[in-house]
């Protein structure tokens, strides 16, 4: 039962609020279907990149393992590491429904640093082994910065999925029919008001 008191400005205020609210909903259930759009999308390509993140991955093992046969564990270690020179990361940010979305790639400026033929000559013992691995494992840190970035888009995105969704079931299923209740209990006791207004007048025209 409503606590408001039984007036018609009562009732056209709820409604108002009513109205506001499946405005409300409805907003909702449209970010609700966006949003999982693209989750859907960035799954598609999380599930490619991830792929090729693992066979990347494991090519550069295996020239470890290539690498570590050749020289040693203690002669792979004073081995000179990838020259990543101007190496970058370039940043490409986007919003979808409020939603922060990067697309992030490694990003080089001025060549690539050193060449293969400069860092042989900073080796002690030169080899084709110990390049690439130097080359693989370069490979693999551009691979895994798009990857990182594709995960915390989908880390976004299901996080404000989850809230679009707790609010707009909190409006269908609690809310609205609360005000809906509070509207039918407010419209019955006007209804008996003026029932009672009328007998009263009938009363009072007998008299």
């Amino acid at each position: 039962m409503s606590d408001a008191s039984p007036t018609r400005s009562a009732v056209i205020e709820l409604k108002d609020e009513r109205r506001a609210m499946h405005e409300g909903h409805v907003f909702l259930d449209e970010k609700c279907l966006l949003l999982a759009g693209e989750i859907l999308r960035e799954l598609q390509r999380f599930d490619q990149l991830q792929r090729d993140f693992g066979q990347q991955h494991a090519a550069a093992l295996a020239a470890l393992q290539a690498a570590v046969a050749r020289h040693g564990l203690q002669g792979l270690q004073v081995q000179p590491p990838a020259d990543l020179g101007d190496w970058r990361l370039r940043i490409s940010a986007r919003s979808l429904m409020g939603v922060a979305l990067q697309q992030a790639e490694p990003a080089v400026a001025g060549g690539a640093g050193q060449s293969a033929a400069a860092l042989a000559q900073l080796a002690v013992q030169p080899s084709p082994e110990a390049a690439a691995c130097r080359l693989a494992f370069a490979a693999v840190l551009d691979q895994a910065v798009v990857l990182a970035a594709v995960s915390g888009n989908l880390e976004r995105l299901s996080l404000d999925y989850q809230r679009a969704v707790r609010r707009a079931r909190a409006l269908q299923d609690v809310m609205l029919p609360e005000l809906d209740r509070s509207i039918g209990d407010i419209e019955g006791r006007l209804e008996e008001l003026e029932q009672e207004d009328a007998v009263w007048m009938r009363q009072q025209a007998r008299v």
